[in-house]
């Protein structure tokens, strides 16, 4: 059987996105169910466009499927492990959300590859404003301090960003790490309204995160003694 190679890329093709946010929803009805909730989002035009039932969205970075679509207004189901993991149980009708349909064979990346599967959730400890200049600082959890480097690639509430210092507090046993943000970041998603306090969803660079995990992995493994005879198990 003959297949168009195209076709099957594009069919076949892991589910991605990119990191761009390309606006911002407004929730407009949660139903609470035991264990679940269903959301319910008005979409602008521009997100509308093909939309069908089964597609995937992320949400704040979340990726979501659509479970149904009446005009403008978007549905989505979340169970509970979705609403324990990230920030979208805590949504009320009114706020905003991050929104970006998934990438399309041949699209422009314009940040990272993202897969919208949340990590964990950090929590803003501080936003420090100047006349040129937006930064936020956010708290992290110690077990993922090792995923977090100066200028590294992550995703916060769906938004590709560079990371631009990272402190570790000895003391306390806490991380924290910030991130600058342009104009543009500012108008186009929802970080601008985030206050102390607040959880922001996490993805790490899944690059990042395999690198990290199979360099710990392969130190686990490794006979205690090889260094120091010069020996190695084979």
């Amino acid at each position: 059987m003959m297949v168009d190679n195209k076709s099957y890329l594009e069919s076949e093709i892991l589910i991605m996105f990119t990191g761009i946010v390309q606006g911002v929803g407004i929730v407009i009805d949660i139903i609470k169910k035991d264990n679940f909730q269903t959301h319910v989002l008005q979409l602008k035009p521009s997100l509308l466009e093909n939309l069908q039932i089964g597609a995937s969205i992320a949400h704040n970075g979340c990726c979501l499927t659509v479970t149904a679509v009446d005009n403008d207004l978007v549905s989505f189901d979340l169970m509970q492990e979705t609403l324990n993991i990230t920030n979208l149980g805590e949504l009320c009708i009114g706020q905003g959300v991050n929104i970006e349909r998934a990438a399309r064979f041949g699209d422009e990346i314009g940040g990272h590859q993202m897969s919208g599967h949340i990590l964990f959730t950090a929590k803003v400890s501080d936003i420090i404003q100047s006349e040129n200049n937006y930064q936020i600082w956010f708290e992290i959890p110690q077990q993922y301090q090792k995923f977090i480097f100066n200028k590294g690639y992550i995703g916060i509430d769906g938004i590709s960003l560079t990371i631009g210092e990272v402190r570790n507090s000895s003391k306390d046993n806490k991380s924290f790490f910030n991130v600058n943000l342009i104009p543009e970041t500012l108008l186009r998603t929802n970080i601008g309204t985030r206050q102390a306090g607040n959880r922001i969803n996490i993805e790490i660079d899944p690059q990042t995160q395999a690198i990290v995990e199979s360099v710990e992995r392969i130190m686990a493994e490794k006979p205690q003694g090889s260094e120091s005879n010069g020996t190695s198990a084979i």
